[in-house]
């Protein structure tokens, strides 16, 4: 462990005071998410609509988070933050004056609190880059864990006050605590001046940013396996939450109160998973800590199913609330540190997708588990599903967390053309000619094996490669581009870690031979001028013989 690693990430004034303004925020939302559970529980609903309490929370965050998370990579994060702290304050305030007034429905309620699902959604994803603004690479794990321990002590103490406060004042004032929760994250959000390096490129079109996004997090292997198996976490993680009301009420025969207390059972835990996970993620693999906590929370949900005394329920609860901070905090480091800058928030927000849409589709499957067959059936059947996602461990392990240096690789310049190209010039076909001997053949198709990934990764089309049928030892390599900014925007993008593969070409070539890289433009017949003989020098494609990037 590197001494920067050590570094405390509350040394840093930045990240200390908007770590206490969002455990403020974290505070008054479980207040609120007390409120809301309970007074859904207070309107005679059934189970299921219990449980979709939780799931209204976390659809949006499956809906929206691509669309949020593109947003955040192209705009200014800390004005995103902003505007969805002022959404959410907005909606709680009219949750509460709706309460007050008694105009609240089932439905409505659930509306309501899908729209702070919303707001949460968009935030989320520029908050977790943002962390990347914050705090040196070095600090990230630690800063991300503290962000959950952050959370989860909102969570220990939160639900408890929660229940004190709708037990005394109904469930409106608890919405009103969660409105002026936001307000101090708002006040060191409007004061933090983030000193970003100059936008060298234009904004993406965010259609283009979400797909740049998904394409990348589809052709990086060890992004895929964290959100195959975030979501399969997710499913059976949702139980205990979304069915904690019921747990309360008909369990253990309490009130909000109880209910409270359950919460904190689950959110001390929590924060006893989140200090600990540096010792665990310092002894034990990615995989190993993740099936640690996936047990913990199988055994946790088993417990409560086979007991109704509290004495016996708050432990288990906070064996599960440890097991679930443990996973989704590793789960969050895994794809932050295997992902460059310029795409961090949709590959952050394609894992809470991933998370969330597990956890939303638990809730109700879980409700509708307790509606028909009650309670105690749908905890066994989450604690099965989890042991479940231990065994998947076995066929889709995950990768350990990336120490891979993602620092732009800032060697490329763009180069120049002998016909004048604007940025929305194209389409645009590069070539890049390589020799290489019959020996190395082998050794060659393995490297552009990972080549052809990484060019689709950022931005090539029709990747091919081709073996000229006169001299053997020519191969060209050969891919596409919409635009002249898509293809400068595809080599901006290259990182440190993915010069080893260049490195690699080099030594390969014949004599060190420097492969020649042709840039054309693609032209149809029909656009040439019809009045005159094209001169010669503009039937010419753009071409530029340089070294490789």
């Amino acid at each position: 462990m590197s001494d920067a690693s050590r570094i405390s990430p509350f040394r840093i004034a930045l990240f200390r005071s908007v770590w206490i303004a969002s455990l403020c925020s974290n505070f008054g939302g479980l207040i609120q998410s007390v409120g809301a559970s309970w007074m859904m529980t207070g309107l005679n609903a059934s189970p299921r609509m219990i449980a979709l309490v939780q799931a209204s929370t976390s659809l949006p965050i499956m809906l929206l988070s691509l669309w949020a998370g593109a947003v955040a990579d192209n705009l200014d994060r800390r004005r995103v933050m902003l505007a969805a702290q002022a959404f959410m304050l907005s909606v709680s305030a009219l949750l509460a004056i709706g309460t007050w007034l008694g105009m609240i429905t089932p439905w409505l309620l659930l509306i309501f609190t899908f729209l702070i699902g919303c707001g949460t959604a968009v935030n989320g994803p520029a908050w977790q880059a943002s962390v990347g603004d914050m705090v040196p690479r070095a600090v990230l794990p630690s800063a991300v864990a503290y962000n959950s321990m952050g959370f989860n002590i909102a969570r220990s103490l939160g639900p408890a006050v929660g229940g004190a406060i709708v037990a005394a004042a109904g469930a409106a004032a608890a919405f009103l605590i969660n409105a002026g929760s936001y307000v101090g994250l708002m006040i060191v959000l409007k004061r933090w001046q983030p000193d970003l390096p100059p936008r060298r490129l234009p904004r993406e079109r965010l259609g283009v940013a979400m797909a740049a996004g998904v394409r990348y997090v589809q052709m990086s292997p060890q992004i895929r396996v964290v959100l195959a198996r975030a979501a399969l976490f997710g499913l059976a993680a949702s139980a205990l939450p979304a069915l904690m009301p019921i747990v309360a009420r008909d369990v253990v025969g309490g009130g909000p109160l109880t209910y409270g207390i359950l919460l904190g059972g689950f959110g001390i835990g929590a924060v006893g998973g989140a200090v600990g996970s540096g010792t665990l993620r310092a002894r034990l693999s990615t995989e190993g800590v993740v099936r640690l906590a996936a047990g913990g929370l199988a055994i946790g949900a088993a417990m409560i199913a086979s007991t109704t005394m509290l004495p016996l329920i708050l432990p288990a609860l906070a064996l599960a609330g440890a097991g679930w901070v443990l996973a989704l905090s590793t789960f969050n480091v895994s794809v932050q540190m295997a992902s460059p800058r310029w795409v961090v928030a949709r590959a952050i927000s394609l894992y809470q997708m991933a998370a969330f849409g597990g956890m939303a589709a638990g809730s109700w499957l879980f409700g509708s588990i307790a509606g028909d067959h009650g309670v105690v059936t749908a905890l066994l059947a989450a604690a099965t599903i989890q042991l479940l996602s231990i065994v998947a461990g076995f066929v889709a392990r995950l990768p350990g967390i990336s120490q891979l240096d993602l620092d732009p690789n800032d060697s490329w310049k763009e180069p120049a053309t002998a016909i004048p190209v604007e940025a929305r010039s194209g389409p645009i076909v590069v070539t890049v000619e390589h020799r290489i001997a019959e020996p190395d053949v082998a050794r060659f198709l393995a490297v552009m094996t990972e080549r052809r990934r990484i060019r689709r990764r950022d931005g090539a089309r029709h990747w091919t490669l081709l073996r000229d049928l006169a001299e053997p030892t020519l191969w060209v390599e050969r891919y596409h581009f919409a635009t002249w900014l898509d293809y400068v925007r595809h080599n901006e993008r290259r990182t440190k870690a993915d010069q080893a593969s260049s490195e690699i070409l080099h030594n390969l070539w014949i004599d060190g031979e420097r492969p020649v890289i042709h840039r054309r433009i693609e032209r149809q017949t029909g656009s040439l001028p019809t009045t005159r003989t094209p001169d010669a020098r503009e039937l010419d494609p753009v071409t530029d013989a340089s070294r490789a990037s």
